[in-house]
């Protein structure tokens, strides 16, 4: 049979490209052909109509909301997690067969709204939607948080801690001073950090209640950043704006009104609307929430920032790039915005704990390599940089092999990192980049020490369940 595919993971990195070899994979296995289209980061090459024409179904592998879904009106659709593509390819495929056969079609866009993105089904639980909506809003928000953040670290490597007392660009700036370029580096990254809270929440609303919930999102999440309840004020009002947005388009209008609803009236009535209910019932709460948790962190000490750390740890290694991952992530550049120490500190576990997954399962094919299958000992190889460069998705394909004798262990090492880190007292300016941005870290050798025990712990824990709960799988 002849399928087509689209993958799509919230960083749009590292599973979105490993679910569409595992279908690729699992297609020549059965002797089927499909053509994936990959959603990620870089980009996307659109399926050519032609093949979507001749297509007998159509699989979305996505935990985000997938683009140009309107493309295959008419065609079976099947709709899974990234993580079940790569772990179970062909199961997916054998769902597509079934719903080929069944003849379920996917149903034409409204013409008076164009579909530009898709939203979980009707029949799925609040809880999977919920995770949708906010996945959605964090895989738009991670390129801001790229750029702003390593542009602000930038800053503060070449014009120092107070570069941001100097005065602005605008007024006066020297080409000759490396200085001057560091206040420029910085100011033009806070300007993109300062989109966050709004890209946010604009994208989360975007997700529930597609393209009219974008400018009450966006003007939600600005008013959210004004009233200083910063990302929990950005959640809270993504969807509040994807809620009324919806409320809305329950509203029955006539035809001739149809058209000017999406474009005028959705987007003026929840800007409006979201903006009260922001300025006058949800900011201020949210804001002494948001305030309370920063003077706690700040206060963290001894052990319980140590805790703290291994919590997060944990968190990082638990579905190593998926929700619980992101939202451990999220938190940490949530607080990487007030600059407080404490925060710095939790940046700097959260890296170093999210790198040890796939650099303990490197090291761990590299030392006993007959415990693990061909094609592990070769991802193996490739996980060395994917550890370095903070991608924790270079373990899933160990994880979804042997999830019960993987995960444990990295989640092991992952916390012993994090409780090292926040211990020993590591700071982070930069929200990515694992070893490549190692200059931007605040006691460089502790982080180094955290990772190095944190990676041996899960490489050890990994070899001995291996070893002594199973034989040896050899080539």
């Amino acid at each position: 049979m002849r399928f087509v595919a689209i993958t799509a993971c919230p960083t749009g990195i590292a599973h979105t490209y490993m679910a569409a070899e595992s279908l690729e994979q699992a297609a020549k296995a059965s002797g089927d052909e499909i053509t994936v289209e990959t959603q990620g980061s870089a980009g996307s090459d659109p399926l050519p109509e032609e093949v979507i024409a001749s297509a007998d179904a159509v699989i979305l592998a996505a935990d985000v909301a997938v683009s140009g879904r309107e493309r295959f009106a008419g065609l079976p659709v099947v709709e899974a997690s990234v993580k079940q593509a790569i772990s179970g390819a062909a199961g997916l495929l054998e769902q597509a067969r079934a719903a080929a056969a069944e003849g379920e079609r996917e149903p034409a866009a409204d013409p008076a709204e164009p579909a530009l993105t898709s939203k979980a089904k009707p029949g799925d639980g609040f809880g999977t939607r919920l995770r949708q909506w906010l996945m959605t809003g964090v895989s738009y928000l991670i390129p801001f948080v790229a750029a702003g953040g390593l542009l602000i670290a930038l800053g503060f490597a070449l014009g120092g801690y107070d570069v941001t007392d100097a005065p602005p660009v605008t007024e006066h700036f020297d080409p000759a001073s490396a200085a001057s370029w560091g206040a420029l580096s910085q100011q033009t990254g806070a300007l993109a950090f300062g989109f966050l809270v709004p890209v946010l929440a604009g994208f989360i609303a975007f997700a529930m209640a597609d393209r009219p919930a974008i400018a009450p999102g966006f003007v939600g999440g600005a008013v959210a950043s004004a009233t200083g309840a910063g990302f929990l004020g950005g959640l809270v009002a993504g969807l509040l704006a994807g809620a009324v947005v919806l409320g809305l388009k329950r509203i029955k209008v006539p035809k001739w009104m149809a058209g000017v609803m999406p474009v005028v009236v959705y987007p003026l009535l929840g800007s409006a609307a979201v903006g009260i209910l922001m300025y006058l019932v949800v900011g201020k709460p949210v804001a002494a929430a948001t305030t309370g948790l920063t003077d706690w962190l700040g206060g963290l000490t001894g052990t319980s920032a140590v805790l703290l750390g291994a919590l997060l740890g944990l968190m990082m290694a638990f579905d190593m790039g998926g929700p619980v991952n992101k939202a451990a992530y999220t938190f940490a550049i949530g607080g990487l915005t007030t600059g407080a120490q404490a925060s710095l500190e939790i940046m700097a576990a959260v890296m170093a704990a999210g790198m040890v997954p796939p650099l303990a399962l490197a090291l761990a094919t590299a030392v006993r390599g007959a415990l693990f299958t061909p094609v592990e000992r070769e991802n193996g190889r490739a996980a060395w940089l994917l550890g370095a460069s903070f991608i924790t998705e270079g373990a899933i394909p160990f994880a979804a092999a042997d999830p019960l004798r993987v995960i444990p262990p990295l989640m092991l090492g992952s916390a012993v990192t994090g409780a090292m880190s926040m211990g020993l007292g590591a700071t982070l300016r930069a929200p990515h980049g694992g070893l490549f941005v190692i200059g931007f870290i605040g006691g460089p050798l502790q982080f180094l020490l955290s990772l190095v025990v944190g990676t041996l712990v899960s490489a050890a824990a990994v070899v001995l369940l291996k070893q002594f709960t199973g034989a040896a799988r050899t080539a």
